[in-house]
């Protein structure tokens, strides 16, 4: 069986290389998919639908285009790692948790000690929560190797 895995949340450091890169060397049964990570793509994907005078409007437009992608993908995958980082509030990664929730989709969470407390909610629906991208490097090969 190969393992279709969506890579959501945090844009601006490496974890998502650091995973494929440890799936690979690990030879894991495994694929990535993820939203689109480039940061001023995503925020115009909704562009070619019109301009709009309004941040809100540019903005919901262009979440409905992106949503085209991330249900699409989430649905169809076996497992959703989600990474909140400390940079920024990444309210994209809470709400693709909870999407993972109401679908029984099961997710893994990363993320550092110091942002536990306002991740409670989505760490108790969570069927991990790992700190460092080896840490979910090893529970996709247990769970994708053990048998």
């Amino acid at each position: 069986m190969s393992w279709s895995i969506y890579l959501s949340g945090e844009i601006h450091t490496d974890w998502r290389q650091q995973i494929m890169v440890g799936a690979k060397e690990h030879g894991l049964p495994v694929s990535f998919v993820s939203a689109v990570t480039d940061h001023e793509a995503s925020d115009a994907a909704g562009d070619v639908l019109g301009e709009e005078e309004s941040g809100f409007w540019r903005d919901h437009k262009s979440s409905k285009v992106n949503n085209i992608r991330t249900k699409t993908l989430i649905g169809r995958c076996d497992i959703v790692v989600v990474r909140f980082g400390d940079k920024y509030k990444q309210w994209n990664a809470a709400f693709d948790a909870g999407y993972c929730a109401a679908l029984g989709k099961p997710y893994i969470t990363l993320h550092d000690e110091s942002i536990i407390h306002p991740l409670k909610e989505v760490d108790a629906a969570a069927m991990a929560w790992a700190t460092t991208p080896s840490q979910v490097v090893s529970i996709l090969k247990y769970v994708t190797e053990t048998g």
